[in-house]
């Protein structure tokens, strides 16, 4: 099979957000306790944190991070979490019936994030707090020499398993008061609101447009959440799911350009989408129920090649919308739905992790508009599809692509610009496996793993990339 990928250097999309590379690390089973921060392990420093996973999240090299949450926002007060740790109290968080004990807090969090070079991104508590919590976070911070600049007004509002459900009017009330103490302390901080929690929200949209036109100004960005899954053995429909991701995005955005017009503000709402990933098998209540325990290992999915090429679809979804799409965030980071899970003192990569880390190492640039001759092939939901997903950023003389392979055969993909030449090949990565059901294991640590593509040959001002089936690359040519 042949696909064309082309692309003209003067049709740009957009800058691309440096925060499109962001991580989640939420207090939920064993994000925190046992994965980031772990004194008992023979694998942690001095101060308790985990070497291993901490040089692991380097090489994803996040450039920001949302803490705490997600759902155990809504019911965590940021006082228990700050003092001298001995005069802490133990709670219980109700949104995954955990022990917290309060060790890990928001100057423990803070000080992470400067030792990774993440920027912090700080979730209030607008399910049982109140602004005026929130205004004093935001003051705690400024006190302790934090500056921090992006905050969100609280979490998937619209979802009747949140702690504080409340109706999108509610929202917009409890919203606009957080939002201007918080900004009577620090006016110049940015404010994501609570959007949809998904798609199949029954006030999708609706929910969307209240909150955009009740907060005005006051909200720079507005969220979403979206969580791959699975249905029944179609590997097909699963593979195209970054279809749906562009749709919700497109959809939004379209919300956000029409409430900005009536309004008349001079500055719309960007999209920030602070929660993704592919998440299905552990998505029950049997598996969020932490039963009263301690760092119980809730959400603790194993992902395969096949989730690896739907994360990618994912990141490619984001660069063909860099002109919106500002903010994204990976949920999560280590041990629940993760790129990285510890077992015992042990430590093992999963397959998701390559998609994020061969991007985070070419996201520098700008998005281009690709035109693409792909062969097709059927899914039930997104009807006729291309085997080829794609996006591509500039940066100066060197032209990245990314392109996943959806299709079990190869393709020879001809890449040719318009207005430019291909002189070489920087570097390029392919991840590939046995099967879509490769899965790494501590047996088998590699069964899916990113090594280097070398079947790409410069021709004729273009390239021809001979792209494996059931696969994702990357490739960095050198352009002039």
């Amino acid at each position: 099979m042949v696909a064309r990928i082309g692309f003209d250097t003067r049709r740009s999309i957009g800058p691309v957000s440096p925060r499109l590379f962001g991580g989640f690390a939420e207090h939920l089973g064993r994000v925190v306790y046992g994965g980031l921060y772990d004194p008992a392990s023979s694998k942690a420093d001095s101060d308790g944190w985990r070497v291993d996973v901490l040089g692991a999240l380097k090489r994803l090299d996040f450039t920001i991070l949302r803490y705490p949450g997600g759902n155990f926002v809504s019911g965590y007060h940021w006082t228990d979490g700050v003092g001298p740790t001995e005069s802490r109290k133990q709670v219980l968080d109700q949104a995954w019936n955990s022990s917290e004990p309060n060790l890990f807090g928001t100057d423990e969090f803070l000080g992470l994030a400067a030792r990774m070079g993440w920027e912090p991104m700080i979730a209030v508590n607008l399910g049982t707090g109140d602004a005026e919590e929130a205004a004093g976070w935001v003051d705690y911070c400024l006190r302790n020499g934090h500056k921090i600049k992006v905050w969100c007004l609280g979490n998937e509002m619209d979802g009747e398993w949140q702690i504080g459900h409340v109706s999108a009017s509610g929202y917009v009330d409890r919203a606009r008061k957080a939002a201007d103490r918080m900004r009577r302390v620090d006016p110049d901080i940015e404010l994501v609101a609570c959007g949809s929690s998904n798609p199949e929200m029954p006030t999708w949209l609706e929910w969307d447009r209240t909150v955009l036109e009740g907060l005005g100004d006051r909200a720079d960005y507005i969220s979403l959440h979206r969580y791959a899954g699975k249905s029944d053995d179609d590997s097909e429909d699963f593979l195209a799911f970054s279809i749906g991701v562009d749709r919700q995005i497109e959809a939004i955005d379209q919300v956000c350009r029409e409430v900005a017009t009536r309004s008349g503000d001079k500055q719309r709402a960007f999209l920030c989408f602070d929660e993704w990933n592919v998440w299905y098998r552990t998505a029950f209540k049997k598996f969020s129920d932490g039963h009263g325990a301690f760092a119980p290992p809730l959400l603790e999915e194993r992902y395969n090649l096949e989730d690896a090429l739907v994360v990618a679809g994912f990141l490619n979804s984001f660069v063909r919308h860099a002109d919106v799409v500002q903010i994204a965030n990976l949920a999560q980071i280590v041990n629940a739905i993760a790129p990285i899970i510890t077992i015992g003192n042990q430590l093992l990569i999963q397959s998701i992790f390559w998609p994020f880390e061969m991007f985070t190492r070419r996201r520098k640039g700008t998005s281009l508009e690709i035109d693409l001759d792909s062969p097709r092939f059927k899914t039930r939901s997104y009807g006729d599809t291309d085997l080829l997903d794609v996006s591509a950023i500039l940066d100066e003389n060197r032209l990245s692509l990314f392109v996943v392979n959806r299709g079990a055969r190869a393709i020879e993909a001809h890449i040719r610009p318009d207005n430019v030449s291909i002189e070489s090949l920087d570097s390029a990565e392919c991840v590939s496996g046995s099967d879509l059901g490769s899965t790494n294991s501590l047996e088998e640590p590699d069964a899916v793993s990113m090594r280097q593509f070398d079947d790409i040959q410069i021709q004729k001002r273009g390239a021809v990339a001979n792209l494996p089936g059931h696969s994702f690359t990357a490739a960095t040519f050198v352009i002039s």
